[in-house]
């Protein structure tokens, strides 16, 4: 795990443009200080895209990794699930990542919630999606807290915390390749009973497509532990 923070380290602190959560409606942590609501967008046009339909519910079938029930007190634990859940795509059932997050529900607040069930992702995932959906793959994550990150700094009700996410997709045909590879500065905020919920993301992908670096055949278990502390 070492090496994979290193190399992902490498990726942040290379990259100068960040990308959101694929999929999701979570706003950049960056643009929260000083940004106009009413500002028009900077982003390029695009042309619309017709909205991708629900995967099917899972099943016993399923290969998505049990993810433990979070302590609501403890930030970074609930950070730690929201991601497993978030990024534990089974393309058996999922038609792209928005099923996942919308698996990953009760991890956010309700504004971010809400975003999240408003939100119609275009048709097509890009191409790391294509191919783990051609080989009916599923992901096995290690998820490292970055102990010595100090982060964007916290204020009362709110804390962030930075993870390292180091995936591994696995084909039902026993194909094997890379999977989600990120670094997220994930930001919460808590109030009331309900204890910590995730408000918000950075994520920096590791550019590493799974058509590139495939290995040879393996088949793990899915009831395997799907986060490592």
């Amino acid at each position: 795990m070492p090496t994979v923070r290193r190399a992902l380290g490498v990726v942040l602190a290379a990259v100068t443009s960040v990308a959101l959560l694929t999929g999701c409606g979570l706003r950049d942590l960056r643009d929260d200080k000083g940004a106009d609501p009413a500002a028009p967008s900077a982003l390029p046009s695009f042309e619309v895209k017709a909205p991708v339909p629900p995967g099917k519910p899972l099943d016993a079938q399923a290969k998505v990794q049990p993810v433990p029930s979070p302590d609501p007190s403890d930030a970074s634990a609930v950070a730690r699930a929201w991601l497993a859940t978030a990024y534990g795509y089974d393309t058996a059932y999922d038609n792209g990542p928005q099923d996942a997050n919308l698996r990953a529900l009760g991890y956010l607040t309700e504004e971010q919630a809400k975003a999240e069930r408003d939100y119609r992702p275009g048709a097509g995932s890009g191409s790391d999606w294509a191919t783990w959906a051609d080989h009916k793959a599923w992901m096995t994550l290690e998820i490292a807290e970055d102990d010595d990150e100090q982060g964007l700094g916290g204020t009362p009700g709110a804390s962030f915390r930075t993870f390292y996410v180091d995936g591994k997709a696995h084909g039902r045909d026993g194909w094997a390749g890379p999977g989600p590879q990120l670094t997220a500065v994930v930001k919460l905020t808590t109030a009331g009973p309900s204890g910590w919920k995730v408000a918000g993301a950075t994520v920096t992908p590791a550019a590493t497509p799974p058509s590139a670096v495939a290995t040879a055949p393996s088949s793990p278990s899915p009831s395997s532990s799907t986060t490592t502390r």
